[in-house]
C-alpha cells in the first residue's frame, strides 16, 4: 500500500455518458487530481471520458457494462491492471462493475489487495445480483434513503460498515438566481423559438418509463385547459434499451393534442442553463428516486419545483423547500401545484446556504479513502 496521503484511487462503472453516476465518478477524479493524487477510471466509455482527462486522471476503456457472463473475461485483466497501476482503493459504482472488481479484488494476494468500496447510488431490485453493493468494505450510501434501503432489504450488512454522504452541488456553478448569458440566449430562442412567452415545465433525467412523463403532459393538457399557457421540456438522452417508450410518449402527445406543446430536446450538457430558464422543474419518479441532485441544482438556482414526496426527492425537499413536495401520483395535487406557480401564488425557493455542498460531499469521500485504505490490514 501507498501513502494513504498519496492515494491511487481506481473508479469503475458502466460508461461515461450521462447521468448522476458518471458526474460523480467525475467530480471525484478532479477532486483526487487537485490534492495530488492518482485517479484511474474505468469503463466501457463515453463522451465523459474528456472530462476525466483534462482535470488529470486517466481513462481505462473496459467492456466492463453488459450484464452477460462474457463481461467476466474481464476479471483477469482487471486484477493484472490493479497489479501494474499499485492502487489504492477500489471503488465499484454499479453492480456489473462491482462484480468483476470482486471477483478480481478477492484472488488477489493480501499483500496486493487495495481496499475495496462500493457504493449504493440507487435502489436496486432486491436480489443476490444487486448484494454485491454491499459487499464493500465501506459502503457508501448516497441518502438516508439509500441506507434505510440496505438495512430493510439486506439485513445481513454489517451496519457499521454503511457510510452516508449525500450528494452535492457546487454554490459556485448553481448560483441562487443565475441566469445564462445574451449569447446563450440567443441561441436558445432561436433552437426552441416555442417556448417564448409560455409557462414552461422541465422534467430532466433520461427517457425512462418510472420517470413520470405521463403525469406531465397530463399536467400540460390540464394546465391548458384552465387557461394557462403551459409548455413540457422533457430534456434527457432516450435510452437505446426503451426507445418504444419514447415513441409511447410522443403518441401520448400526439393523441392529447399537444405536439406544438411538448418539446423533446435530448441530451444537453448545459443543465444549469435549460434549469435557470425553466418556470418550474418537476421529479415525478413513480419508483422512489435514491437522491434527486436535479431537484437540489433547481432549488439551489431559486427555481420553482415540484417534485413526488417520496425517496431522495422528497427527503431533499423536506431540507431545502418543502413547499415543492406533493403527494405521490396524485395529479390533480400536481396541476393544482403548478397552476399556483404560474399564478405566483408560491414562493420560489430561497437561498439554502450550506446545505448539500459539493466540497463537503467530495472531502467526506477521500475522508473514506484514507480511513479504508489507512485500516485495509
Amino acid at each position: 500500500m501507498g501513502d494513504t496521503d498519496r492515494l491511487h484511487v481506481m473508479q469503475l462503472l458502466p460508461g461515461l455518458e450521462s447521468g448522476g453516476v458518471e458526474r460523480g465518478a467525475v467530480e471525484v477524479n478532479q477532486a483526487l487530481c487537485e490534492r495530488s493524487m492518482s485517479s484511474t477510471v474505468v469503463s466501457s466509455g463515453g463522451r465523459l471520458v474528456q472530462d476525466i482527462e483534462a482535470h488529470g486522471g486517466e481513462h481505462v476503456t473496459m467492456p466492463i457494462h453488459r450484464k452477460s457472463p462474457t463481461t467476466l473475461l474481464q476479471v483477469r485483466a482487471l486484477r493484472r491492471l490493479i497489479r501494474v497501476r499499485r492502487v489504492d482503493v477500489l471503488h465499484a459504482r454499479s453492480r456489473v462493475p462491482a462484480w468483476v472488481a470482486y471477483l478480481a479484488w478477492r484472488k488477489l494476494p493480501a499483500s496486493q489487495r487495495p481496499a475495496f468500496i462500493t457504493t449504493v447510488h440507487g435502489l436496486y431490485s432486491v436480489r443476490r445480483y444487486s448484494r454485491i453493493m454491499t459487499a464493500g468494505e465501506r459502503v457508501e450510501v448516497v441518502s438516508e434513503t439509500v441506507r434505510q434501503y440496505v438495512l430493510n432489504n439486506y439485513p445481513g450488512t454489517d451496519e457499521a460498515k454503511l457510510v452516508l454522504n449525500h450528494r452535492g452541488v457546487d454554490p459556485t456553478q448553481f448560483l441562487h438566481g443565475y441566469q445564462p448569458d445574451a449569447d446563450w440566449l440567443a441561441a436558445w430562442r432561436q433552437a426552441y423559438p416555442e417556448l417564448e412567452g409560455k409557462f414552461v415545465i422541465t422534467l430532466a433525467g433520461r427517457i425512462t418509463r418510472l420517470k413520470g412523463h405521463h403525469d406531465l403532459i397530463h399536467a400540460i393538457a390540464e394546465l391548458r385547459g384552465v387557461g394557462i399557457d403551459a409548455h413540457a421540456l422533457i430534456v434527457g438522452d432516450e435510452d437505446p434499451r426503451r426507445r418504444a417508450y419514447a415513441e409511447e410518449l410522443r403518441q401520448a402527445v400526439t393523441q392529447r393534442g399537444l405536439d406544438e406543446h411538448v418539446t423533446f430536446t435530448g441530451h444537453r450538457s448545459d443543465i444549469k442553463e435549460v434549469l435557470a430558464v425553466s418556470d418550474a422543474i418537476v421529479s415525478l419518479s413513480t419508483k422512489p428516486e435514491s437522491f434527486g441532485r436535479s431537484v437540489l441544482e433547481a432549488v439551489r438556482l431559486g427555481r420553482p419545483v415540484v417534485g413526488y414526496n417520496h425517496g431522495g426527492v422528497g427527503e431533499v425537499l423536506g431540507e431545502v423547500y418543502p413547499d415543492g413536495q406533493t403527494p405521490l401520483k396524485d395529479r390533480a395535487k400536481l396541476v393544482d401545484r403548478l397552476a399556483q406557480i404560474a399564478r405566483g401564488e408560491v414562493s420560489p425557493p430561497p437561498p439554502i446556504g450550506d446545505k448539500f455542498l459539493l466540497c463537503d460531499m467530495l472531502d467526506r469521500t477521500i475522508a473514506m479513502y484514507q480511513e479504508a485504505s489507512r485500516h485495509r490490514f
